[in-house]
């Protein structure tokens, strides 16, 4: 009845295998040393670039939707399905826009922290 309780197990990260799972930098970066803060400054300029980018599609994409149901009042007034196209588009197809564009940002995001990733290892060889 008295029975050994299973060995602990220690987790200490996302399963290496798991796809998508960005490798660990073998080398510790230093900011205060001339080479890790170019390093770290181009990594933060490079995901700083993706999110401008990211939210000028998103400004672009979902801010010009109310102002062109402003200046064509015949296609704020069409229904599709007996809703009015203003709330399916804003209430409704919004939503998998958002998911895409997130989507696509994180792959995008770990892109380049990939290519960090490679950087960094390629100057240890």
């Amino acid at each position: 009845m008295n029975e050994d309780p299973a060995p602990r197990v220690r987790i200490s990260g996302p399963h290496p295998n798991r796809r998508g799972v960005s490798r660990p930098v073998r080398r510790q970066i230093d900011d205060e040393t001339p080479l890790g803060a170019i390093y770290m400054g181009s990594l933060l300029r490079d995901q700083a670039k993706l999110a401008l980018r990211t939210l000028l599609v998103l400004g672009a994409s979902l801010g010009s939707l109310p102002l062109t149901f402003h200046l064509f009042p015949t296609l704020a007034e069409s229904r599709v399905l007996g809703l009015p196209l203003p709330y399916l588009a804003l209430g409704i197809a919004v939503y998998p826009f958002l998911v895409l564009l997130g989507w696509v940002h994180v792959r995008a995001a770990e892109g380049n922290e990939r290519a960090f990733t490679d950087l960094v290892e390629e100057d240890d060889r």
